[in-house]
């Protein structure tokens, strides 16, 4: 194998990796679902052509991981695949000659029903009651959202008789459209970056650890298969959501049975054409054989079922010229390219710009200005450039140059190992990064600053009256009136706004720093975990990784923040300004010896109390009760199928207890 083969395949590997943690982690894709199909699809022809260089489990074979740390982890009693997709009709004929070789028929029924794109859920019923809601996490296990599923209203919690003894529900939890742009429009008001799509902000929501934040957005759940049931009582899918609906479970908007793949093609043409007045976002359709006895014969692969594939639709595309590729400066330095389009219409809508992504994408795809590119919306929300049209390329085009140094500040540009993205580091000098940060300080999500606007800090900015952060708290009253369009009567307001913020809580003030992979959640721990400016400016990486939700990345980035000279220095000029940084001390706890001042992680289900009454009951205890497994935790309470939390425990020697020697170290 040439050199130049062995490092596309690496590379393509790479991309995978680093798109997969976006996708399934993050919540936040840069890529459209086709092109990420793409990439999986040339591993696939790369690992068949080099076998040799295949590795054991294939990228192209493992189900995407959605577990985060900070959550418990529960393994599905059936596992949670994901499907295999296609984009072709005739891929779908192949698909039924498969099942005719493997099962030996000649027809199949199918049921046809929309593909919601929204994020897999599994929930367990026991006896007709609601024990949890799971995500699919990598097939085998997934995440305990039970809490912030309870948030959601429209899934029963005890179904009426009669029902199998124990029950796996399959569905999706998803945003609607009406919602999704609610929630885009007051951000927008507010001056904030609004959402991508409606499947990331649902992906995003659902893993809150601020159960407040999650009951405002409007979250929808959706039922469409089964998976482990007994006794197994069930003949059909139609059958089983006979029983669903019986239940009171929310079912897809339209679902279709067709005898053969012939008809079932003709059922996906029609739902395309309805899809499109439906009030939840749709990217395909899923045919799945009917019979659960063929289900069970055909089997599955160790990523998906061979009984069933999803048809994905193919976005809204157009050609246009690419005119020019600027660069966009980020709150945390991240320099984004944007492609300035000749006008077109594209789905509704006119374009004039698209995201290309990062220095990576251009190159793979070879963006030129002067170029005719074919552009679609990716998500149906956010315009991106698909591919080149290179048979209408101009003559005398040159490959772009991703710039080494900040267009803005003219700072040489990094690039971070492991990142895809390049960045400015001069996160203190640099005017766009200065405008957005403290935009974002101001904003209400963080101080909440009233009258601390875009256009207000742009002027602040350019006259350099406001630099960084802890300048804003030196401003006069005749700073202010010099403004445009600012009178007395806004200054002063400004003025005691500003004054207002310093006594506003510390988790403000953390999340307010713009500290890489820290939000609102994190934010909240830090304090809740070191109640002080000063411990949190201490903690150690191992410390950090002790907080629950936190993990590895997010531990290292803050130490890295904390550590620089020049945030210390602004952190410095802040405290001196007057703002608040420390939290006020809480109720004392119930102390109980043996649990006070213990950590304490639970994993499983356990036999009388649910995860979270146990919890409250060693906090009140004066135990604090951890999401992950470090060397730190003190015990693990573990129940009925306990998952890899158990296994870490057991390396790290840490001691197990189970549910009767909890209920023993709280009497």
């Amino acid at each position: 194998m040439s050199d130049e083969i062995q490092a596309r395949l690496t590379a393509v590997k790479d991309q995978i990796r680093h798109h997969n943690q976006l996708y399934y982690r993050e919540a936040e894709p840069e890529i459209s679902d086709r092109d990420y199909d793409r990439l999986k699809e040339e591993l696939a022809d790369l690992e068949k052509q080099y076998p040799n260089m295949a590795e054991k489990e294939s990228l192209v074979e493992k189900v995407g991981d959605d577990r985060l740390e900070g959550f418990s982890t529960y393994v599905h009693r059936e596992p949670m695949q994901s499907l295999d997709n296609t984009y072709s009709f005739d891929e779908l004929t192949d698909f039924e000659n498969r099942l005719n070789r493997l099962l030996d028929r000649e027809s199949f029924e199918y049921l046809i029903e929309p593909k919601i794109d929204g994020v897999a859920v599994s929930l367990t019923y026991e006896q007709g009651q609601f024990v949890r809601a799971v995500t699919r996490g990598n097939g085998v296990e997934g995440d305990d959202i039970s809490a912030n599923f309870a948030l959601i209203k429209n899934s029963p919690r005890q179904l009426s008789e009669p029902y199998p003894n124990a029950l796996e529900i399959r569905g999706e939890i998803y945003m609607t459209l009406e919602e999704f742009n609610r929630i885009n429009a007051e951000r927008k008001a507010a001056k904030l970056p609004v959402f991508a799509n409606p499947r990331n902000l649902a992906a995003g929501t659902i893993k809150m650890l601020d159960r407040a934040e999650v009951k405002k957005r409007k979250l929808t759940w959706v039922s469409h298969g089964r998976g482990h049931c007994e006794p197994a009582t069930y003949d059909s899918l139609t059958q089983f959501f006979d029983d669903l609906r019986r239940w009171g479970f929310p079912m897809v908007q339209n679902h279709w049975v067709e005898e053969g793949i012939e008809n079932s093609i003709q059922a996906i043409k029609k739902l395309d054409e309805l899809r499109k007045s439906y009030a939840y976002p749709t990217d395909g359709a899923v045919v799945k054989l009917n019979s659960l006895e063929l289900q069970q014969q055909a089997g599955s692969t160790s990523k998906a079922p061979r009984w069933a594939i999803a048809y994905k639709f193919e976005a809204e595309q157009a050609v246009t010229k690419l005119k020019d590729i600027i660069i966009q400066i980020g709150r945390t330095g991240t320099l984004s390219p944007v492609a300035i389009l000749e006008p077109v219409k594209l789905a509704g809508t006119t374009v004039s710009r698209a995201t290309l992504h990062n220095s990576d994408e251009i190159a793979r795809k070879d963006v030129r200005i002067g170029d005719s590119v074919k552009v679609e919306k990716a998500g149906e929300i956010i315009p991106a450039i698909i591919e080149v049209v290179t048979d209408e390329r101009p003559t005398g085009t040159v490959p772009y140059n991703f710039p080494d140094i900040c267009p803005a500040c003219g700072t040489a540009v990094t690039r971070p190992e492991g990142e895809a993205v390049h960045r400015c580091p001069n996160t203190l000098g640099c005017p766009p990064q200065v405008r957005r940060r403290i935009q974002f300080f101001a904003s209400r999500q963080c101080m909440d600053i009233e009258g601390l606007g875009e256009a207000v800090v742009d002027q602040l900015v350019d006259r350099n009256l406001v630099q960084s952060l802890p300048d804003l708290y030196v401003l006069q009253r005749e700073d202010l009136v010099s403004l445009d369009k600012f009178a007395e009567k806004s200054a002063d307001n400004l003025l005691e706004a500003l004054d207002s913020s310093k006594q506003q809580d510390l988790w403000r003030l953390i999340h307010g720093l713009g500290i890489q992979h820290v939000g609102t959640s994190a934010s909240k721990l830090l304090v809740n975990t070191f109640r002080d400016l000063d411990s949190i400016l201490l903690a150690t990486e191992e410390e950090l990784v002790g907080v629950e939700g936190f993990g590895s990345i997010v531990a290292a980035s803050v130490v890295s923040f904390f550590a620089d000279s020049g945030n210390q220095k602004l952190i410095q000029r802040l405290v001196d300004a007057g703002l608040k940084t420390k939290e006020d001390v809480p109720a004392a706890p119930e102390a109980k010896e043996g649990v006070f001042g213990k950590t304490f992680v639970l994993t499983g289900t356990l036999p009388t109390l649910k995860q979270n009454d146990a919890k409250e009951l060693i906090e009140k205890a004066g135990g604090k009760a951890a999401g992950s497994v470090s060397r730190k935790t003190d015990y693990l309470i573990a129940g009925e199928n306990a998952g890899s939390k158990l296994s870490k425990a057991e390396k790290l020697g840490v001691a197990i207890l189970r549910e009767g020697d909890l209920l023993k170290l709280l009497e």
